[in-house]
């Protein structure tokens, strides 16, 4: 009796030990479970494809019965391989053809980053540039404000830096845009935190890789559309960034505005402001978006876009692919 009450009481401290008050975060399964159905950009109306500058080629709704699948808030794309980073650290790969079918549907995980990883706050991960010459992959955390580097395909070693002009941006107003320019120099843009008393974001410029030299570079704002918050960028060809921006009016009925900036203008403590090219609204199929990249393809420049659901079931995974005509 003694001996069983000895074992009881192990097993309660052994739980107790693995309990750190909050629930663990979602993770994604093994077997990589990951649907697409077609999409239309206008449902009552498939000869609508022009808004703006954009020419819409296709899209899909992604679907998994996978419980942890979703949050899509960055996306890379390499040599075909599309490469979904959700803000909560999990990560999903597939190859998808001219026909918007998938195939090397892959799951994963970040394999470290802030704090330990149990709860969904220290995963989360809301930007994410690559490097196409060396593979490395910079992603940006809101809450901690700190820019990790990994190696190619987000595995180890990683490194990590808290950049000081970052440290007091908002816990869920962070690095929610990072862009790799072709010239080495990076750009980072938060969601909300605000250079006031104007509503233009903070950003900065580092110019070279922020982990090597978090201190060698300037701040400036960015003034995103009225009532919209930047939610990714990506380098152009030409070497003009791309910024999505977006904006939710209750109940869900969410919308986009994708502008562009021009890295040779900005200069320290300038605000910004971009030129717009394309608005994305309802009835358009439109949702949270807030991952964006860029292809090319036979000398056009081709623009995806994925939106985070939140993981709630009134919000989809929508992929959907753009000709850019400037």
């Amino acid at each position: 009796m003694r001996r069983r009450t000895r074992y009881s009481l192990m097993l309660v401290l052994a739980l107790l030990c693995q309990w750190s008050g909050t629930p663990e975060r979602p993770m994604l399964g093994r077997v990589p479970d990951l649907t697409a159905t077609p999409v239309l950009l206008d449902p009552a109306d498939p000869k609508h494809v022009k808004v703006g500058a954009l020419t819409f080629i296709g899209g899909v709704d992604l679907t998994s019965r996978d419980l942890a699948f979703g949050g899509y808030s960055s996306m890379t794309i390499d040599h075909g391989l599309f490469t979904l980073l959700s803000d909560g650290g999990t990560i999903v790969r597939f190859r998808i053809d001219e026909r918007f079918r998938l195939s090397a549907r892959a799951f994963g995980d970040l394999p470290v980053g802030p704090g330990n990883g149990w709860r969904k706050e220290e995963r989360d991960s809301e930007s994410m540039t690559r490097d196409p010459s060396s593979g490395q992959v910079w992603v940006g955390y809101e809450g901690y404000n700190q820019i990790w580097r990994y190696s190619p395909g987000l595995t180890l070693p990683a490194q990590m830096v808290a950049p000081r002009p970052m440290a007091d941006w908002s816990v869920n107003g962070g690095a929610e845009s990072m862009v790799r320019l072709h010239d080495g120099r990076f750009l980072v843009i938060a969601e909300t935190n605000r250079r006031l008393p104007s509503q233009a974001r903070s950003a900065l410029i580092f110019d070279r890789d922020p982990i090597e030299r978090p201190l060698k570079g300037f701040e400036f704002g960015y003034l995103p559309p009225e009532g919209y918050d930047p939610s990714d960028a990506t380098e152009l060809p030409d070497g003009r960034v791309l910024i999505l921006n977006r904006r939710l009016d209750l109940p869900f009925r969410w919308s986009v505005v994708l502008t562009l900036i021009d890295p040779r203008h900005i200069r320290p403590g300038v605000t910004i402001r971009g030129r717009e090219i394309a608005r994305l609204a309802p009835p358009l199929t439109v949702d949270n978006f807030e991952g964006l990249a860029i292809t090319r393809e036979n000398g056009a420049t081709m623009v995806w876009m994925v939106s985070d659901d939140n993981l709630l079931i009134l919000q989809r995974t929508l992929l959907m692919k753009f000709r850019l005509d400037l």
